[in-house]
């Protein structure tokens, strides 16, 4: 499955250029933060539905590179498709409960139970899928405690959970509540960087 990495190591990450990260300002937070990251939540609480396009890029420290994602929530069951647009090489993830299936890598399709279990043995990633769909919308997971910082307009700058450091660069507060527009994920050697084009929330 190593070829999976080698064809986007091959692409220039230019699809990833506007993601640089900025200076980030983090502060633990006043009382008007962590309420409004409270509101936001709460708000979020039941979005389970949505439509995401952006650009996305993920590396095991080793090897990787970008491409453009398409995710598709619909409750449980999730529909994650990446292209390298370059090369014209298509990823699909699609599953749920009750397991995974990955099409486009080498071999033919692959399942497995989960998709963090898939996406391990498949591609060596140890990605928390599950909590990434919590921090894609710039709330906490459930089920472990997280530090919180925010930056000077109130909204979260950075999210530390389960050994991973979640950051947000950039904001789209065209959407009420406010939804993140960039999103890094760092966890060494993993890295997951997503750039946000569009939200559709249902």
């Amino acid at each position: 499955m190593k070829s999976f990495f080698r064809v986007l190591a091959a692409i220039v990450p230019l699809l990833l250029a506007a993601c640089v990260p900025q200076k980030l300002v983090r502060n633990q937070g006043d009382a008007v933060s962590l309420a409004q990251q409270t509101a936001r939540e709460q708000q979020l609480a039941n979005a389970n539905h949505w439509i995401l396009q952006g650009r996305l890029s993920v590396s095991n420290g080793k090897e990787g590179g970008p491409g453009t994602l398409t995710w598709v929530q619909d409750g449980d069951h999730y529909d994650f498709t990446f292209r390298t647009p370059i090369v014209g090489k298509s990823f699909r993830l699609t599953g749920g409960p009750d397991g995974a299936l990955l099409e486009g890598v080498d071999g033919g399709p692959m399942q497995g139970p989960s998709a963090e279990a898939l996406m391990r043995r498949a591609l060596g990633l140890d990605v928390p899928l599950d909590e990434l769909r919590a921090w894609v919308l710039g709330v906490r997971a459930q089920g472990g405690n997280a530090q919180l910082s925010f930056g000077d307009n109130k909204l979260l700058s950075s999210l530390q959970q389960d050994g991973w450091e979640v950051t947000y660069p950039t904001w789209d507060t065209q959407h009420q509540p406010p939804l993140p527009k960039t999103v890094f994920a760092d966890k060494p050697p993993y890295k997951v960087k997503l750039a946000i084009d569009s939200w559709s929330l249902q």
